[in-house]
């Protein structure tokens, strides 16, 4: 393995030279007072501690939560066969709403749902748990045991949580598939985990239209011998459905005469709570395996320590659930902390580019979670959106999935959070189950484009290919050391694969697939995946450090470099570039901004090819989709499965514009 070439350049923070983003924002008095972690000598402290004595460490927060049956091992075996809380007995949907209930929260909203066309509902604690007992028990009454794998393939519905933790409740085993995935890519995971049952909604409404998600089941099934039944929730009144006599059931037909009591199953410690599939390099899909009582302590933990949320906020994570964004910091995170959690089913942008500050504005949210490519879409509509809505009640802005280079975090300062509210960017994997680097905004000094610190309970390092530590400043792999309760078991049905996709490379550490440098102080600066890189004539440059490059320049709200064949230089540099709303597309722009690429890079890196677009294909959950921006600049075509995009008729504008 090496390292790419273009990650042994010196970051630029984005190439903008600007005091303000070289500033290190220290948390305010007023808000560190009431931070769970409350300056950075506690942090030390606690840090230390958690890595000297992890299993202290994590059985003082287990004695937070419920548990039927105490463990006689709090950790054992190490790295990658690692077990947490052997012998102990638990269920994270008890601990989700049972335990709740007892005072009065169980009248506090658990769920405040908003759909796309404006139609809205609120779950309190005590609603929410009544309908994840019905719904359990319709779930045994057609078969489901414990261990038996259910498929979830429905919008963003206050019923996708309900179905989740009734899973939990009698020990089955979730996996959500993106609710817009193809029927192909939907038999694929059906059939990989043996699902026994899908549970689907018979629509969504994504960008003003009815999304339909019922036929793409019946088209998967053809070929899915395990399953052998549909629960089918209607979420429009009028919409027509097919339904297959005896294997199909409509949600609100079965759960009607369901009795509302169900106790939680009292499961293993290791039992498998959930698999989560992603896109492997082969292109099959891996299912990522997560078990109960780690994956629950540390969603349970870094959502305490990380968000503070108290009683009295209104928390919101735009990430869809079919995400593992969605899972730990969407549903099992807040509910797991007793928080108010804000769903919404549509496009953040529908009917226009305000609506994630109308429901701010709307249900005063205090916590908000997204994505930086979320943010770079904002920043090209413009801030007149933002500035129209009050956002007073903001507390803390979170920003993950992707790192976020400085000038994205400082007008997520400027603009959404008035310079009043921090702003962190928080670090992790699907694989980790949940965050491992992130600022502590009661305690960390934030450095811009810097995800800071590890959590406690976490080592990570920047290493060279051999293993090695690097020196401050110094590009390499990041890696993580020992384990962690939250970390991934293993790959469904591929045990071989999972030791050697993460653990086999650097002598036994966790290799998270992306390159980092640590500075002096220890922070961390994410640089994106490793093997994102283009080889031009001999030379590796990093689609990261390009697209920062011209996302730089003040004409640029976002970009996407990908490349194509090329019969001299072997790949040729191509750009889709967004610009402001207050530039317009030119020759004379493109060729500026080649020429200021080179500046802030090389020659070398100069783009051979720069298309102006209004917008990138993007998954539902904010993240560039490169793979069909290659196809369209190779040969003009898609040939890729599109089911997952965001908007379907910006690739037919991108193949018209060649």
């Amino acid at each position: 393995m090496k390292i790419p070439e273009e990650l042994q350049n010196e970051d630029k923070n984005g190439g903008i030279v600007n005091k303000e983003l070289k500033k290190i924002y220290k948390p305010s008095k007023e808000y560190s007072s009431e931070a769970v972690i409350k300056s950075m000598e506690e942090y030390r402290d606690i840090h230390k501690e958690s890595v000297l004595n992890p299993e202290n460490f994590w059985g003082q927060i287990a004695d937070e939560l419920d548990w039927f049956k105490y463990w006689s091992i709090i950790r054992q075996g190490s790295q990658f066969e690692s077990k947490w809380f052997v012998g102990a007995k638990t269920n994270i949907a008890h601990n989700c709403l049972d335990r709740h209930l007892a005072g009065w929260r169980r009248n506090k909203a658990a769920i405040i749902w908003e759909g796309e066309p404006g139609d809205s509902r609120i779950m309190t604690y005590q609603t929410l748990h009544r309908e994840v007992c019905r719904f359990s028990n319709v779930l045994k009454k057609l078969g489901v045991e414990k261990g038996d794998r259910v498929v979830v393939y429905m919008g963003m519905i206050p019923e996708t949580a309900v179905t989740l933790l009734a899973c939990a409740r009698i020990g089955a085993v979730h996996t959500v598939v993106f609710a817009g995935l193809s029927a192909e890519a939907l038999k694929e995971r059906i059939n990989d985990a043996s699902a026994k049952l899908v549970v689907v909604s018979d629509l969504a409404y994504r960008r003003g239209t009815q999304v339909l998600l019922k036929p793409a089941v019946d088209t998967a099934l053809e070929d899915c011998p395990s399953v052998k039944s549909v629960v089918v929730f209607k979420r429009d009144a009028d919409s027509k459905v097919n339904m297959l006599l005896g294997r199909d059931h409509w949600w609100h037909e079965v759960i009607q005469s369901a009795n509302d009591d169900c106790p939680a199953a009292q499961l293993d410690s290791e039992h498998p709570l959930f698999l989560l599939y992603t896109s492997g390099t082969t292109g099959k899909p891996k299912g990522i395996l997560h078990t109960t009582a780690g994956y629950m302590m540390a969603a349970y933990y870094t959502s305490k320590v990380v968000f503070n949320v108290t009683d009295e906020d209104v928390y919101w994570c735009t990430a869809d659930i079919g995400f593992s964004i969605g899972h730990t910091y969407g549903i099992y995170g807040p509910l797991l902390n007793g928080a108010t959690t804000v769903m919404y089913e549509g496009a953040l942008n529908q009917p226009e580019p305000d609506r994630v500050w109308k429901i701010i504005d709307k249900y005063k949210v205090s916590v908000f979670y997204t994505a930086p490519t979320f943010i770079r879409s904002f920043m090209k509509w413009g801030e007149q959106w933002v500035l129209k809505n009050d956002l007073s009640s903001l507390k803390l802005i979170a920003l993950g999935g992707e790192p976020a280079n400085s000038h994205v975090w400082y007008w997520v300062h400027k603009i959404i959070g008035k310079e009043k509210c921090p702003v962190i960017e928080a670090y992790w994997q699907a694989e980790t189950g949940a965050i491992m680097i992130s600022p502590l905004p009661g305690a960390t000094p934030v450095k811009p484009g810097s995800c800071c610190l590890p959590m406690p309970g976490v080592i990570a390092d920047v290493v060279n290919k051999n293993g090695e530590p690097v020196a401050a400043g110094e590009i390499g792999y990041l890696v993580l050391k020992d384990s962690w309760p939250s970390m991934v078991r293993t790959i469904y049905g591929d045990s071989k694969r999972y030791k050697k996709d993460y653990w086999n490379e650097f002598k036994g550490d966790f290799f998270t697939g992306d390159g980092a440098k640590k500075d002096k102080d220890g922070y961390f600066w994410i640089l994106g995946r490793i093997d994102d890189v283009i080889t031009v004539s001999g030379h590796r440059l990093g689609t990261a450090e390009l697209e920062n490059a011209l996302a730089s320049h003040p004409a640029v709200s976002e970009a996407a470099v990908v490349a194509r064949p090329d019969e001299i230089k072997g790949n040729a540099i191509v750009a889709f570039v967004c610009l402001h709303s207050d530039h317009t597309p030119s020759m004379l722009l493109k060729e500026e901004l080649r020429d200021h690429v080179t500046k802030e890079i090389s020659h070398i890196a100069r783009p051979d090819e720069i298309r102006f677009t209004e917008a990138l294909p993007k998954t539902r959950n904010g993240k560039i989709v490169r793979r069909l921006l290659r196809e369209i600049a190779s040969n003009g075509m898609v040939i890729s499965d599109v089911s997952a995009i965001e908007d379907y008729e910006l690739l037919e504008k991108l193949r018209d514009d060649l």
